[in-house]
Order: structure tokens, then sequence, then C-alpha cells
């Protein structure tokens, strides 16, 4: 695309020479004489010194590197903008395969691609222009909405809910089991049958390889916009309020309460039965085991305030040196114990 079609899309303002022809989007340390690049961070203003790049995405105060500059006053949101121009998805081809199976209960909307090895089980319904890629099991009775997309080895299970423009990446399973077993007192697991369901909302996305259990008893759900990164675990009976977004390797244990506009770093753990209010923001790898006011920026494990929790990892690192310090007053002192005149934990 010429510079000049980029910046009309992008409503930029181009400095240098408006004909230039782009090719692809690349990193600054990447990029070539005919691909666009972008910085929104301070931090990487200093690979503008050396790139190759043809053009570069920058806001309003940040000085041109020599090349052609798409100038706007957000770059990162230009730059997803320019994403959606280059970008070539690769679709199932269009109609249903002969090597699908389609139940003849099914009802499959218009413009469906239906790839080979699908399987769509009986009273399945779909909406309008669905993609299901090679291996997708839509288990009996799921009910689907238009523009509906599933990758490779996607499962829906039985009776599931999912409104329109839903995305679920490869291997992502919706409705499998809760984790719901009683062991009993002479020995031996019960396994408690899982009879609810799980109730996805519309524009919702969902990354490779991640789980959401059906409810024990009535319904695991993910409101609308709700965005799930790779790997992320929801238990039996949770519910996730609108836009909230969990990164990858976070996990919630059964019957935990999500409000709207949540951010999860990844590898956070919530453990069941408790609330977190709305606009929460949680720093990865904390623990969450109390209920969480909205509103509040926490990390660590219990989790705290971010203030405190970030002074407690910066001392961490301190504490060897304190404990060599505090051993030498003791001595210097005479109240030394015994242990430490035998050096344990020097």
């Amino acid at each position: 695309m010429r510079l000049a079609d980029i910046a009309r899309l992008l409503d930029a303002t181009v400095e240098g020479d408006p004909t230039l022809e782009i090719d692809d989007l690349q990193p600054l340390d990447e990029a070539g004489p005919r691909s666009l690049s972008f910085v929104s961070n301070q931090r990487y203003l200093a690979l503008l010194k050396t790139t190759r790049a043809g053009a570069v995405i920058l806001g309003p105060q940040a000085e041109g590197p020599g090349c052609a500059v798409l100038r706007v006053a957000n770059p990162y949101m230009a730059f997803a903008l320019a994403l959606g121009l280059f970008d070539r998805p690769v679709d199932p081809p269009a109609g249903i395969s002969p090597a699908a199976h389609v139940a003849a209960t099914a009802h499959v909307g218009e413009g469906a691609r239906i790839a080979p090895g699908v399987v769509i089980g009986e009273h399945v319904t779909i909406g309008a222009r669905a993609r299901l890629h090679p291996g997708v099991v839509i288990y009996p009775e799921a009910t689907i909405g238009d523009d509906f997309l599933a990758h490779a080895n996607a499962v829906v299970r039985e009776r599931v809910r999912i409104g329109a423009r839903v995305t679920l990446g490869p291997g992502v399973v919706l409705g499998g089991d809760g984790f719901g077993f009683l062991p009993l007192p002479g020995g031996g697991i019960f396994k408690l049958p899982q009879i609810g369901t799980v109730e996805v909302g519309d524009d919702v996305e969902i990354g490779a390889n991640t789980t959401v259990d059906r409810a024990t008893i009535g319904t695991t759900r993910l409101a609308n916009g709700v965005k799930l990164d790779n790997l992320v675990m929801v238990a039996h009976g949770c519910r996730i309020g609108e836009e909230t977004m969990l990164a990858g390797q976070s996990g919630l244990a059964g019957s935990t309460i999500i409000g709207k506009r949540v951010q999860f770093g990844g590898q956070v753990g919530a453990a069941g039965h408790l609330e977190i209010g709305d606009d929460v923001r949680v720093a990865a790898k904390s623990g969450i085991d109390n209920d969480v006011p909205p509103g509040r920026v926490i990390g660590g494990y219990p989790e705290m305030d971010i203030r405190l929790w970030r002074r407690i990892a910066a001392a961490v690192q301190k504490l060897p040196e304190l404990l060599r310090r505090v051993r030498r007053l003791e001595r210097a002192l005479g109240t030394e114990t015994p242990r430490a005149k035998a050096g344990e934990g020097d």
C-alpha cells in the first residue's frame, strides 16, 4: 500500500514521501526500507536512531528518525488499525466439507465455512458466517451465534450457549466437567455429576488451550467482551464480568465472581468462592484468597496494595545483607542466639 493510502485510513499526517510503497509491518529492529513500524513506548525511542524502516508511526511529540513519518495522536491505536490493513487470515474453503460430519438435526446458518474433520452433533444451532477449522467438535444441543470462529481442535460441549462474534483458539474446551469430587470416609472418591452449563456472551475471545468448566448446577458465565489468554483455567460456577481480561496461565477456582473491566497479569490465581470488584488490576503471579473491593490495584501473596507489594519485592533482595548486619549487631551487644553462634542461616 502507498503511505498516503495508509495515512488516510489511519487519519494520520504524512511527513515524507506519500508515494512510498509499504509491504509489511515490522518491529523497529527488524524493519526494512519497505516496512512500516511504530513507537508508543518511550523506552524504544533509542531504536529510532538505527532503524531501517521506510516509515514509522509516531505521536505528536516524538522526533522523526530521518525516514517518513505517519504523525498521529495515539500511535499504538494507529498501529492496531494498521495491523488490520495487512492482516491475511486463513479460512476454511466456503461451504461444508464432505469430510465434515453435520448431524441431520443440526442447523448451520448461511455463509458457513466448515473444514474437514469437523463434527457437529444433534440439535446444534450455529448462526451465519461460521468458520470452523479442522477437528472442531460441537456436542449436541449447543447454541452458537453469528460470526463464530473456532480454530483447530476446539471443543464445545453439550448444551453450551455462545453469543455472536466469539473466537475460540486451538484446543479450547468449553463446558468440560468441573472438578467435583467427594472423598468418602471409608476410602474412595465419589464423582459429582456436573449437570450445569457454560454461557458465553458476545465479542468474547478465548486463547489456545484455555478451559472453561461447566457448572455443577447453574451456569458458568463469561459476559460480553471478555478476553481470555492462552492456558487460562476457569472453574465451575465462575462468573466473569464485561470486558475483563485474564492473561496466560491465570486460574480461577470454583464459584469465583469477577466484576467488569478487571485485568489479571500472567499466572494469577484466585481461590474459590470469593468476589473481585469492578476495575481491579492484579500484578502477575499474585495469589488472591480474599474478596477484593472495586478499583484496587494489588499484587503478591497474600494479595496487598501494589505499592506495599513493590516495596516488599524490592526489600527481599536486601534481606541477606540485613541479616548479616543484625548478626554483627547481636554479637557486639552480646545478645546472639545459640543458633546464630552456630552459623545457622548464614
